[in-house]
């Protein structure tokens, strides 16, 4: 409110009837023709101050010197009478106000009209509402007086409220300053961590550049030595048969010293005289079911390799070809030994028994292959049992026997 009110509650200048004669009309009320005291809440809620200095200023052609309370005041005293300042605050507040005083006109009543400002007073939307109620027809100076009294409090709860909230929005301020000079402190940290980061990334990175380089020399490295390596291969031919003879040369090699002190051996017993005695008999063998075979077996001093059978009779074949003197090897047939040892062991034997029952395909064949381009003696054996293994030592026995008795005739 401004200085020129002097009390409250506020009483209209219009008599009764006046206000009576004008309630009963159908024409809104102008600005002017409100009460004088209505005019200083009207202007000071319904215009913003900004608008209303910006107005004053055109309406007078220059610059306005004055502070805004005499702006507003000047402002309140012309709405008393008609002329261009009046003229132009009545046409901003119906532009403004429209859709409000739309809602208003459909009041038919003074109590329709006093209803429509209370709901608004509850919304806390009352600039509107307090021009629309104010110009309505059916508003009376009761009324009008009850409006301006519901404003001036309303006024007066603004003020509070913006008092609390000034004080609030410098708490805030502090809050938000306190709060910026931290999220300044994040970011610098946050900065010098990302600054790191990336320098550890390009660390890494010149790293791993120089493993990849690294590792692309080591396979140019490893390409040139199997280059080399396969020029080597296809400059010395069957380098791997090679290999394979050598080391079935070694084995002769050793089989020939032992020979050559087994023969030295026997003509150093032959020199010394001994008594004459028959010859002992040949060492027989006995077949597992308790029976004795036919004929003797004479496999003296011969390399017996077993090829196959089953891993527990490996004992008892040693000793069934051990008893008639001949020497024992053993492969499984590439079961669990390297099949790459069959051929060195096929070199050494003198005599090969394949247990065709307890073998792998592959060692058969080889078996077969070699004992065939060698001539070398090979008996198989279906059934790897131990009667099988001497019915097959017979069999090598008996078609060793003439050649044993030749021997010893000369």
């Amino acid at each position: 409110m401004c200085d020129k009110d002097t009390s409250l509650p506020v009483i209209s200048n219009c008599c009764a009837a006046e206000a009576d004669a004008a309630a009963l009309t159908s024409r809104r009320r102008r600005l002017w023709e409100l009460s004088h005291t209505c005019h200083c809440p009207l202007v000071g809620v319904g215009l913003p101050l900004g608008y209303l200095r910006k107005l004053v200023g055109k309406m007078t052609g220059g610059r306005v010197l004055a502070d805004d309370y005499e702006v507003h005041v000047g402002a309140v005293t012309e709405c008393g009478a008609r002329n261009r300042l009046s003229e132009a605050l009545q046409k901003e507040l119906e532009r403004r106000y429209a859709p409000v005083i739309l809602r208003f006109r459909g009041a038919k009543t003074k109590e329709q009209v006093a209803q429509l400002w209370r709901a608004a007073v509850a919304n806390g939307d009352v600039s509107g509402a307090f021009w629309a109620g104010l110009t309505h027809p059916r508003c009376n100076a009761e009324l009008e007086e009850q409006m301006c009294r519901d404003l001036h409090m309303i006024q007066h709860q603004a003020g509070a409220c913006v008092r609390a909230d000034m004080g609030k929005l410098s708490t805030l301020q502090e809050e938000n300053a306190r709060l910026a000079q931290e999220l300044s402190k994040l970011q610098q940290r946050s900065q010098a961590m990302l600054q790191e980061k990336t320098g550890e990334l390009e660390r890494q990175e010149a790293l791993l550049l120089r493993t990849r380089a690294e590792s692309i020399g080591k396979d140019s490295v490893i390409d040139g030595l199997r280059a080399e390596l396969a020029q080597l291969q296809s400059a010395i031919p069957a380098l791997e048969s090679r290999t394979r003879l050598a080391l079935r040369l070694a084995q002769m090699d050793e089989r020939e010293k032992e020979l050559r002190l087994q023969i030295t051996a026997l003509k150093q017993a032959q020199e010394r005289p001994v008594a004459a005695a028959p010859p002992p008999p040949a060492p027989k063998l006995e077949a597992p079911s308790g029976g004795k075979l036919k004929m003797p077996i004479r496999l003296v001093d011969q390399s017996v390799l077993c090829v196959g059978g089953r891993s527990g009779n490996v004992a008892t074949y040693r000793a069934l070809i051990e008893r008639v003197g001949a020497q024992f090897a053993h492969h499984d047939g590439g079961l669990e030994d390297n099949a790459n040892l069959l051929d060195s062991s096929l070199a050494a034997a003198d005599l090969v028994i394949c247990q065709t029952g307890c073998i792998s395909h592959s060692a058969y064949w080889r078996v077969k292959d070699y004992c065939k381009r060698t001539g070398k003696r090979c008996v198989f054996i279906d059934n790897p049992s131990i009667s099988s293994l001497a019915r097959g030592l017979q069999e090598v026995s008996s078609e060793l026997e003439p050649v044993g008795q030749h021997a010893r005739q000369d």
